[in-house]
């Protein structure tokens, strides 16, 4: 890891999605020479649900963004829950932790409002530029880079390789995990693995003060016809459009034969028409994307690498959200690197750059193996049935469903469901 004097950066970011550009910001507000690779061009388009928890709401306050409503953000006060015939309106905990509010964003301009603020913190972004692979020290096997070509709009190549190199470098890219992949990094099949379908509908619905999450899908009228795998969302965006989506998820990465394609148009064609969820006012197609989850490739760290985001499987399995965690760990992954920085021997850097997987698995780790054992549990729709049928109407498992739904608990002190979780998350094993 000694310095050679010919990096061309202090650190490299691939990717610069909300973990990469978390990650960059932090590391250029400290001083850190940083160069970010992010293989398309801004505004670019992710599948996801638009819809940010109190968690995400953090992170972006902590990185001093602005949030009015004039910058493109609409504000959520709480999370609404359908299911098992019960429709109940669940405001967003006061926490000290947290602030009370979520907010809603379309992934086209929300990566772009992150990553020119990292840019403007002092970090270099080169778009269009497709990282091909890592740069290996031929004694140590340790990543000091990564190799990468331009590339259009279209992906397609064009200009020839070229070599960039720093002591250490994020990867932030995506659940192809490519970086991690080529130095063996696979995906653990014993983690959770979800697949979310969305698309944008002009809809009344736009200007919806609260998240709407339905625990049940069915292909009919409720209750009287076929209850299909999975769960949906509804996020309003406050500018004429509502993100309409799915997901299911499996305790396993094993592949599953569900048309989710099919399963989202059935749905739709039950939505009440007063939702104005119809082919003429939808925009764009439906898209889909898998979700890892559960810390689903480790280690988070090795040889000079880190796993930010979907590439290590951040996700959570309680509810799908990315996001908050990809944001946490790119400021994890920030404050591990700035402190190496100021060590004097290539084994003291290392074990500063060794306190990241272990502040993430201390600070996640339990919470994601409950969010296992949940997956598990509800994976299966008539299970999933009886839970929302029996356990929602109960002032107590309501409360616990809001806090494990918005992943948003108060992790010391709170009130007896706090103290529950808390709990629970440091018991149950880390791994």
């Amino acid at each position: 890891m000694s310095q050679t004097g010919h990096d061309d950066a202090d650190v490299i970011v691939v990717g610069a999605g909300p973990g990469g550009s978390t990650a960059a910001y932090y590391c250029a507000s400290a001083g850190l020479n940083v160069l970010v690779l992010e293989k398309a061009s801004f505004p670019r388009d992710k599948i996801c649900g638009d819809g940010l928890t109190p968690r995400s709401t953090r992170e972006m306050v902590a990185m001093g963004l602005s949030l009015r409503p004039e910058d493109g953000w609409i504000r959520n006060s709480g999370l609404r829950v359908v299911g098992g015939g019960h429709r109940l309106e669940l405001p967003w905990p006061e926490l000290s932790s947290y602030p009370s509010f979520g907010l809603a964003r379309k992934r086209m301009s929300l990566d772009h409002t992150l990553a020119d603020h990292a840019r403007s913190a002092g970090a270099k972004l080169l778009e269009r530029t497709n990282v091909t692979g890592p740069l290996l020290d031929e004694r140590t096997g340790r990543v000091i880079g990564v190799t990468a070509r331009p590339v259009d709009d279209d992906g397609r190549r064009s200009g020839d390789e070229v070599t960039y190199r720093a002591p250490v470098v994020i990867a932030a890219d995506g659940v192809s995990a490519r970086l991690p992949l080529a130095l063996g990094l696979e995906k653990r099949m014993d983690r959770p693995m979800g697949v979310a379908v969305r698309t944008y509908f002009k809809s009344p619905r736009h200007n919806d003060t609260m998240m709407e999450s339905h625990l049940e899908l069915w292909d009919g009228e409720p209750g009287r016809s076929n209850l299909m795998p999975g769960y949906g969302w509804i996020f309003a965006l406050g500018d004429g459009t509502v993100n309409v989506g799915l997901g299911s998820v499996s305790s396993t990465a094993a592949a599953t034969k569900v048309d989710y394609k099919d399963l989202f148009a059935k749905w739709m064609a039950n939505a009440p028409a007063e939702w104005e969820f119809t082919p003429e006012n939808q925009i764009g197609p439906v898209r889909g994307a898998a979700l890892p989850m559960g810390f689903n490739r480790t280690p988070l760290y090795t040889r000079g690498l880190m796993l930010v985001g979907d590439s290590g499987g951040m996700v959570s399995p309680f509810n799908g959200e990315g996001i908050a965690y990809a944001m946490q760990a790119g400021r994890a992954a920030a404050d591990a690197i700035v402190q190496s920085r100021a060590r004097t021997t290539d084994a003291a850097r290392e074990r500063a750059l060794g306190t990241y997987p272990r502040i993430m698995k201390e600070d996640l780790g339990g919470f994601y193996t409950l969010g296992r054992y949940f997956v598990k549990l509800i994976e299966h729709p008539q299970i999933m049935r009886l839970c929302t049928k029996y356990g929602l109407p109960r002032p107590l498992v309501m409360r616990f469903t809001l806090k494990l739904l918005s992943d948003c608990y108060e992790p010391h002190g709170g009130d007896m469901v706090d103290r529950v979780i808390s709990g629970l998350s440091r018991l149950a094993p880390k791994a």
